[in-house]
């Protein structure tokens, strides 16, 4: 079974509903990391002081059928080709995967036969 690094930066107030969306979608662990994005323009606010939009790092590893089917959920339920929109997401493919759970491999192994 081939793995691919599911990485997707979203705005930290649609956590929750990207973790929904990815886990409906045969998602299963989730790695959150909280970060800020800085864009090339600053923003100006009150005092000179500037603002960072604080976003959440949603990083899945998957096996590559499921990781479609989730980034296609996301990119739609997200808007994530509107260029206006602040998140994204992509994939890198994994050569090597250690500590995944047996649990969830099993739970793979049963959406992809599903899925054919």
């Amino acid at each position: 079974m081939k793995f691919i690094a599911l990485i997707a930066v979203i705005q930290d107030k649609d956590e929750e509903k990207a973790i929904k969306v990815a886990k409906v979608n045969g998602a299963g662990a989730v790695t959150i990391v909280h970060g800020r994005n800085i864009g090339n323009e600053e923003r100006k606010v009150f005092f000179g002081l500037t603002l960072e939009e604080n976003v959440s790092i949603l990083m899945f590893i998957l096996p590559k059928r499921i990781s479609l089917k989730v980034m296609r959920a996301l990119r739609e339920e997200f808007d994530l080709d509107n260029h206006d929109n602040s998140g994204m997401a992509f994939t890198i493919e994994l050569s090597h995967v250690a500590g995944l759970d047996n649990k969830e491999l099993h739970k793979f192994e049963s959406d992809i036969r599903n899925m054919l």
